[in-house]
């Protein structure tokens, strides 16, 4: 069974590009940690040469490498803990992390470092015609090289066991399925690794003040960013500089301005963008790249202030 990388939660700046790679992660497939869902990166899992141990089960166990960042110690404490989890229940499951390490081309889209930025959009643009005209160079985020990287090679897990076998195994590691879909919830050796990285589930009550904490504390964040009186000097000089290079703004707000021109371009996208023909995709990516380079120099001093700025007060949207 193919087995796929946890999602990593990077800041909502980047995650603009995702309305774009929609089609592209439903086609690689989906689910949560159990169901070992699609991310893009790279991994590391006992049978791809991680360092590992062994519990006293039998589990194999990964090392968790020297200085990783909290999230993704949390997805290594996960994977082991449903690995000693399965062995108990008489299975194998060969835990497997996404690494932090891995190149994100994403990171280079989003402009916050410009040299990197430019780099990137010079040859690529916004990335978004790139994958039809260099299809095997995994540095695009819509190419087929891309694609392939996000997901980690298969497991042998379920090798030589029997039907019977296989739904026990699922049933172990995701819980007994639910007689309807409102019954659905967590379950299995899953639930447990997820319980052991990120501890016992909040009551819905609990869960639900949380969320209206996050969400408060966002909307002041954008109040905020949006209020401020640098950034919207600086958003305005953007958005004169857009609009006497021909390109349309759509709105002047800091938190808007950042990425708006790469999210009206993906709003206006056809729906083959990614699996057109070079020749088709060539005239295209070279006017991705035009937009995506004048968008690049005229925000450079707005982005410079901004994501400072936004790194204080995080903001990830009104819908996010």
């Amino acid at each position: 069974m193919p087995k796929f990388s946890t999602p990593d939660i990077r800041s909502p700046l980047v995650t603009a590009l995702a309305i774009g790679l929609l089609p592209l992660l439903a086609a690689c497939g989906g689910g949560g940690a159990g169901a070992k869902s699609a991310a893009s990166g790279g991994s590391s899992g006992g049978g791809s040469g991680a360092a590992t141990t062994t519990a006293s089960n039998g589990a194999v166990q990964l090392t968790v490498p020297d200085g990783v960042d909290e999230a993704t110690k949390q997805q290594y404490i996960e994977e082991n803990a449903i690995a000693v989890c399965m062995k108990k229940q008489g299975f194998t499951y060969t835990p497997n992390v996404r690494t932090s390490t891995a190149a994100d081309p994403l990171v280079a889209v989003d402009g916050e470092d410009y040299a990197q930025a430019k780099q990137f959009r010079q040859k690529y643009g916004f990335g978004y015609y790139a994958g039809a005209v260099y299809p095997n160079d995994p540095n695009v985020p819509f190419s087929k090289a891309a694609a392939a990287k996000r997901i980690t090679p298969v497991d042998h897990d379920e090798d030589g066991l029997t039907d019977a076998q296989k739904k026990a195994y699922d049933i172990a590691l995701s819980g007994p399925p639910a007689k309807s879909k409102a019954e659905e919830k967590p379950g299995g050796c899953s639930e447990v690794g997820r319980v052991a990285a990120h501890g016992p589930a909040l009551s819905a009550a609990a869960e639900k003040n949380a969320e209206k904490a996050r969400n408060d504390a966002n909307h002041a964040n954008g109040l905020a960013l949006n209020g401020d009186p640098q950034l919207v000097q600086l958003a305005q000089q953007f958005a004169t500089c857009l609009t006497g290079q021909g390109i349309p703004v759509s709105t002047t707000q800091p938190t808007g301005m950042v990425d708006m021109v790469r999210i009206d371009i993906s709003k206006k996208l056809p729906e083959n963008f990614m699996s057109m023909s070079k020749e088709t995709a060539l005239p295209l990516l070279n006017k991705d790249i035009d937009i995506a380079l004048k968008d690049l120099d005229c925000g450079k001093k707005f982005r410079a202030a901004y994501f400072p700025k936004e790194k204080a007060k995080p903001y990830y949207g009104e819908d996010g």
